[in-house]
């Protein structure tokens, strides 16, 4: 990695002082603009200019008045790149039961009310209406699990692919980087925006009675059209199950799915990444910094949890039901070199503020670090959600000493004194494994490790249910893994004489569990002492199975009817078991049914 000494710029003075006409591309986020690269719109920026492009970044430009924002740097030469930000929009403002946050983020100060509600629809409303003859194209996590007809918690419906309400002319779903490339070479040599419709990982629009464009060795299947979903649950099922099967897949196949007169088509992903493509977004030149526009105003609260934390891998496979991960990251792990990130830490170590403490070395999970397939033609075949669910896969190299190797490296970095891990730890892997394949994997040591010297003061874990029955919808191990880590936890902080905490994360809510569930749940937590205050209702995010099941009521995959906590009552029941203490008194009827 290579620091930076200029952002991309994001006003006209700055376009003005590179003397350029106009920009080749324009990118629009509803996040504020932070040239790191834990922020998508930064990292493409980045990846858009070492191809040569001159890119400018619009972040949250004001949609309610005269749209003087989306004028002030023109129109681009070749396109407008349109996300919502790091996370969902709707995720980002509204709470489990559908009331309005007060705050982003994502927003110098937290201040909520800078973007709207689904900015990839709104803002691509507003480019087309202003630059009709200007390609738009959607990224990010919003548009990326809205690719076809999903159910829309927020209004309680089920909705059409983001495409078909945005109007936009092409999608990009995600970890977009190598269809974002092939996009910009294309377009570069004068290729047309709708003849670029053979890309891997994108989206687009076309009319239904038309054959797609070819696309080589790519299978297809038709989903139940959107019309058909609206009116079927049987058939919303049927739908996800294929979406998800394809998700979970090396190469998927191509997805096609009609609304009325028109075919959303959705390509394969590309096959997960090599070391060089995993490496190359995190190589490339960043400030690291908020830009300039925001010296004036209050921190970005999200910047400020991440800004000496550095991004090891990416992907995910675990396979929880409730998660968006695998379906946008991937199920595959894609891990950086060690090159890359020792780089990058060199670089963290020259920042503002920096005074020797990296705040994680992590992923969308802490241990899953070069982790990978041993026979990969075995991968290539898979369809399994998660490689560590029901049981771990006997194909599968869950060595922890490539991280604990990285976990010394970091620490040998000039200027690093301390390295903590913020990420989320897999503990179904560290525990309960024979002593041979604990050794050869490393799993005692890592946690030893972890425990000793990478934590601050708490280490967060996430069992999120104790009762088997509703562990099995969330596609999450027995309790008891967490149980056998809780003790080694104590063991090592007794030994070391360390004032850590515990603290494990709950889901309250989820299909298929009941009031008498979390009722157990409760008992079971006080009566181990624990510290539980991170208690989150579920929350049903498009293109999950979780979701799919409290839509539907349905388990997609077997058939079985699934009870789902609907109420906003029973919802605030559900959580409130955590907090009354007079519900958590064992007794003996409880205590025996158990």
């Amino acid at each position: 990695m290579r620091h930076s000494e200029r952002f991309l710029p994001a006003t006209r003075e700055e376009t003005d002082r590179l003397g350029w006409d106009r920009p080749d591309i324009i990118l629009v986020s509803g996040d504020a603009y932070v040239d790191h690269p834990s922020f998508g719109v930064a990292v493409m920026g980045r990846v858009a200019e070492s191809l040569g492009m001159r890119v400018a970044i619009l972040p949250q430009p004001n949609w309610r008045d005269d749209l003087r924002d989306f004028k002030k740097l023109g129109a681009p030469k070749y396109f407008f790149g349109v996300t919502a930000g790091a996370m969902d929009s709707m995720v980002n403002h509204y709470t489990a039961r559908r009331r309005r946050r007060s705050d982003d983020s994502y927003t110098p100060g937290g201040r909520a009310g800078y973007r709207p509600d689904m900015p990839s629809i709104v803002y691509t409303r507003i480019l087309k209406e202003l630059y009709p003859e200007v390609p738009v194209i959607l990224g990010g996590v919003e548009a990326s699990m809205r690719r076809l007809a999903h159910y829309d918690y927020w209004q309680d419906k089920v909705r059409q692919s983001i495409l078909m309400e945005s109007g936009a002319d092409m999608l990009i779903f995600g970890m977009g980087e190598r269809p974002y490339v092939r996009i910009i070479e294309l377009m570069q040599k004068g290729v047309p925006i709708h003849s670029l419709h053979n890309i891997l990982q994108t989206a687009f629009v076309q009319k239904a009675d038309e054959p797609p464009p070819p696309l080589k060795d790519a299978e297809m299947v038709e989903l139940p059209s959107y019309e058909e979903v609206l009116k079927d649950k049987k058939a919303f099922m049927e739908a996800f199950r294929l979406f998800e099967e394809d998700s979970n897949q090396w190469s998927g196949r191509r997805l096609l799915q009609r609304h009325g007169s028109m075919m959303v088509v959705v390509n394969p992903a590309y096959p997960p990444a090599d070391q060089k493509s995993a490496d190359m977004p995190y190589d490339l030149p960043y400030t690291r910094l908020p830009h300039p526009k925001y010296i004036k105003k209050p921190p970005i609260p999200a910047y400020e949890m991440i800004r000496f934390s550095v991004n090891v891998h990416r992907g995910c496979f675990g396979g929880c039901s409730f998660c968006a991960i695998a379906a946008h990251q991937g199920k595959f792990v894609v891990s950086r070199s060690e090159r890359s990130v020792l780089r990058e830490l060199e670089e963290v170590v020259k920042m503002p503020g920096f005074k020797g403490h990296i705040s994680d070395l992590g992923g969308p999970s802490a241990n899953m670090y070069k982790m990978e397939g041993i026979d990969k033609s075995v991968c290539r075949k898979c369809k399994r959600p998660s490689c560590i669910f029901p049981d771990i896969c006997k194909n599968l190299n869950y060595d922890h000493h490539p991280l604990l190797q990285l976990y010394d490296r970091a620490m040998q970095t000039q200027g690093v004194k301390k390295l903590t891990i913020g990420s989320g730890v897999r503990v179904d892997m560290l525990v309960g494994r024979k002593p041979d394949i604990s050794q050869k994997y490393g799993l005692n040591a890592y946690s030893k490790r972890l425990i000793r010297h990478h934590v601050s003061g708490r280490l967060k874990v996430a069992p999120e249910h104790t009762e088997p029955t509703v562990l099995k919808k969330m596609r999450k191990p027995s309790f008891k893994s967490f149980e056998l880590f809780y003790s080694k936890f104590n063991e090592v902080c007794k030994q070391e004489k360390l004032p850590w905490q515990l603290i494990p994360y709950f889901i309250s809510g989820h299909p298929g569990s009941s009031s008498q569930d979390m009722l157990r749940l409760a008992k079971i937590t006080a009566r181990m002492g624990l510290h539980v205050e991170q208690v989150q209702e579920f929350t049903p995010t498009p293109m999950t199975l979780a979701t799919t099941m409290y839509y539907t009521g349905m388990d997609p995959y077997t058939g079985e009817n699934v009870y789902v906590a609907r109420s906003d009552s029973n919802k605030k029941q559900q959580k409130a078991y955590f907090f009354n203490k007079k519900q958590q008194k064992p007794n003996k009827k409880a205590g025996s049914k158990r």
